[in-house]
């Protein structure tokens, strides 16, 4: 039978969080069924509430970056059992049987997967998200937990992690480039960007962080980098031009692309993972000289996922927190907005569980 969980749930996109209760599908004898301990706020969350990425079924519960503990499994479960430390990401679930799922590229499902919310589940319903007390999940898209890991920190890994990490490893971020480490500029540091900075230290890069100013120099080492450059500075493309091996570009706003790319070195790479709300200028120039790639990168497979968190905890990374209230939500989204968080915040999802609910409808 179905299961019934509070959460917190949006009704408009103008309209104030809420505590309501809603229903978890009866889960299926491949099924994992999840207690939530806590729950990352991702810039997605936000554009997708707010309508900006198009129009949302809602009601809706949104949160991606979900960490907790295995409460029931089904019938047919063979990997987890009731205890396990676990996470879930942006998927849950997908065909399967496609040429790219056969690939483990389950991001890239040729039928379409299955997205943790504001997607049609198995059953026909609208799938719904983290900020909730409970989640149902196929069990081929739950990912270990290691127990260097604290949930708070380790739920924004689930997708700013990921997000990084899959295009950092795709590009060689960690490879030799005649003898010495590879120069890799992270572009933004951000809830994505402070993640891209740890990791792409800890895979051997030289790390330099570029940013409109350099307020955030010092977070910026602290995190790894090596140093932080002004992108307003009078002269800055000039004197960098052809200076990295990888630029990580993890900001959602309009940027000149040509006046980055220009940055690259011969056959250098900008891996794209924020999203600007409009289309971006480029002339095929700044590609073609020094036969430089531009590439996107979507979250990351989920084979690769576990590879990441198992990374971060050989290396003692982890996603900078603040940890908040769910009565602290709405202001936390105008924060996250206006750049004030420094990185993540997390939803202690105790505070929902003592919150009183809007019955289901």
């Amino acid at each position: 039978m179905a299961i019934t969980v509070k959460a917190l749930q949006k009704t408009g996109p103008e309209e104030p969080f809420r505590v309501a209760e809603i229903e978890r599908r009866d889960p299926r004898p491949d099924d994992v069924v999840i207690d939530i301990r806590a729950a990352g706020i991702c810039h997605s969350d936000i554009h997708t509430v707010r309508n900006e990425w198009g129009e949302v079924d809602f009601p809706l519960v949104v949160g991606h970056e979900i960490a907790g503990v295995v409460s029931a499994v089904g019938a047919d479960v063979t990997d987890w059992k009731v205890g396990d430390r676990v996470g879930v990401g942006c998927l849950v679930d997908s065909c399967g049987e496609c040429v790219e799922c056969l690939a483990d590229q389950e991001q890239n499902c040729l039928r379409g997967n299955v997205g943790t919310y504001n997607s049609t589940d198995v059953d026909g319903t609208i799938t719904q998200g983290g900020y909730a007390e409970k989640v149902v999940v196929n069990e081929r898209f739950v990912l270990r937990i290691p127990d260097g890991l604290d949930f708070d920190v380790a739920a924004p890994l689930l997708c700013a992690g990921i997000t990084t990490y899959a295009p950092l490893n795709r590009w060689g971020a960690g490879e030799k480039k005649a003898g010495a480490p590879k120069k890799v500029a992270v572009l933004g540091l951000g809830g994505l960007g402070h993640m891209g900075v740890q990791i792409a230290a800890a895979m051997g890069a030289e790390v330099t962080v570029l940013s409109r100013s350099r307020k955030k120099e010092q977070l910026a080492i602290d995190l790894g980098a090596e140093r932080m450059l002004a992108t307003t500075d009078e002269d800055f493309f000039s004197e960098h031009r052809g200076e990295f091996d990888l630029i990580l570009n993890t900001i959602s706003a309009d940027i000149p692309v040509d006046a980055y790319l220009r940055l690259l070195a011969p056959r250098g790479v900008m891996a794209v993972v924020g999203l600007p709300p409009s289309k971006q200028e480029l002339g095929f120039g700044s590609l073609i000289g020094g036969g430089k790639v531009l590439a996107g990168s979507n979250i990351g497979r989920i084979a690769e996922t576990q590879e990441m968190l198992d990374f971060c905890a050989e290396h003692g990374i982890a996603a900078q927190i603040e940890t908040i209230d769910i009565a602290e939500a709405d202001s936390t989204y105008d924060r996250v907005v206006a750049g004030e968080v420094y990185f993540r915040a997390v939803i202690d999802i105790a505070s929902l569980t003592a919150a009183e609910a809007v019955p289901a409808n």
